[in-house]
């Protein structure tokens, strides 16, 4: 068993590590403002829709900053399913 704990913990650093990388992210989604073109990030802010404008040489890097978010949601319930596996292992009798 104590090799499934073994890899069990390589997997939770890389998770760690992938996550501590994607740290620079914005929660929201970018929408266009129709035919002339502007972009602004839509968040829920305390249950009510909010727009921030985003200029348009910041649209790039603002869809790559929410993308990260998505991937974090991933990463993050990878981890806690990871640490549930960790806890049942290192309890087991």
């Amino acid at each position: 068993m104590a090799t499934s704990i073994w890899h069990l913990q390589q997997k939770k650093q890389r998770l760690e590590r992938e996550i501590s990388s994607n740290l620079d992210f914005l929660i929201g989604s970018v929408t266009s403002q129709g035919p002339r073109g502007g972009h602004s990030l839509t968040t829920k802010e305390q249950g009510k829709t909010r727009s921030k404008y985003i200029r348009i040489a910041m649209v790039g890097e603002v869809r790559k900053m929410t993308q990260r978010h998505q991937k974090l949601k991933g990463l993050l319930q990878e981890l806690a399913e990871l640490n549930w596996e960790l806890l049942k292992a290192n309890n087991e009798p």
